[in-house]
């Protein structure tokens, strides 16, 4: 139809269900796809009339490994596996392959482009997901003709995509200031390497400016560390809800945090929201089943977004300007309310 949306990878993944890694091994003729997967995704391409864009896979073609590499700290983890899912969408959409990595430990952080790229590992660019480069690093992904997108830090020599976590912390907090909650305690977690970016520092920092716009003060003995993992989330939250002052409600940094604290408030004998509201970060699947309210963020789309950059820079396009650092913009954070939150007990909000 003229005028209509080319239909994308991701597109005829999901009317097929299965993955996009599948789509493309199974467009591609690839093995290890059982014919019964290929004849659905094949009939899905057909009816979705969807065809590889022809100019990426043009550019493609002749560069030397058709390969796009994304560097992250650890894939369990909802965050990183949904920016990789969205990564993987646009470069297999794209005729590229893509190589995950991991740089697990402050000993292979020190050397990211070595370590990754050692022996015979060669790629075209590389996106690293909330990974420090260090100026060392930069001049050897330069040598090397490697083409580069980050994912929090922010340098001068790649395009960044920049998250706003103070404007995430601060819209979580609004919204339980705007209930009445004055005492919150906070779910955090350790910052990967709070030198080049710090998520939960930026959080808490949006969650102090809320509560000080509201004439309060984030008490410091309400600040836990949670890990950004269900398990950390939940001893946390044991912690703080044990108090004799309780808080009347929590901001985990995190929905998997945030899922935790639900649980351990169960254990406790506490009802949420009637005893303590509750608010996470993300919009993870399963916030929804819960009733969590929670700062959406869009995930998928922003390791969608590195993706396309990169493409692009591999293709040249925009090169001059996106090589001197311009932060890539993404769709803001918004607030999804659900039945976890509510205004806190008469009682409550007088002692808090």
């Amino acid at each position: 139809m003229p005028g209509a949306e080319r239909s994308t990878i991701e597109d005829v993944a999901h009317a097929a269900g299965v993955s996009v890694a599948t789509v493309s091994r199974a467009l591609r003729g690839l093995p290890n796809v059982a014919s019964s997967t290929r004849a659905r995704v094949e009939e899905a391409a057909r009816d979705l009339n969807y065809r590889p864009d022809p100019n990426a896979a043009r550019l493609a073609t002749g560069r030397r490994s058709r390969t796009v590499a994304v560097v992250v700290p650890f894939i369990n983890s909802w965050y990183f596996a949904n920016v990789i899912a969205g990564a993987e969408a646009v470069c297999a959409d794209g005729g590229y392959d893509l190589l995950v990595l991991t740089s697990p430990s402050p000993a292979s952080r020190a050397d990211p482009v070595g370590g990754l790229l050692g022996g015979d590992r060669r790629v075209d660019g590389m996106i690293f997901v909330e990974v420090a480069l260090e100026s060392d690093d930069i001049d050897e992904l330069e040598r090397l003709g490697v083409e580069v997108v980050t994912i929090g830090q922010r340098t001068d020599h790649f395009p960044a995509l920049s998250i706003d976590n103070v404007a995430i912390g601060r819209l979580a907090v609004e919204h339980l200031v705007a209930l009445g909650h004055r005492r919150i305690g906070v779910i955090a977690g350790q910052a990967e390497d709070p030198e080049h970016f710090d998520v939960p520092g930026q959080r808490i920092e949006g969650a102090r400016r809320a509560l000080a716009d509201a004439g309060q003060r984030l008490d410091d003995d309400l600040v836990t560390a949670g890990q950004f993992t269900i398990e950390g989330g939940y001893r946390a939250a044991q912690v703080l809800l044990a108090r004799t002052d309780r808080p009347t409600a929590l901001f985990a940094l995190s929905d998997e945090m945030a899922l935790g604290a639900l649980l351990a408030a169960r254990d406790l004998g506490l009802d949420v929201p009637a005893d303590v509201s509750l608010v996470g970060v993300d919009d993870h699947e399963v916030a929804e089943v819960i009733g969590l309210t929670t700062v959406r963020q869009h995930v998928v789309e922003h390791g969608a977004i590195a993706a396309r950059t990169l493409l692009r820079q591999l293709s040249g396009g925009r090169r001059s300007t996106l090589r001197r650092g311009a932060p890539i913009s993404v769709d803001e954070a918004e607030l999804v309310v659900r039945r976890s939150t509510q205004a806190p007990a008469a009682g409550a909000a007088a002692r808090s």
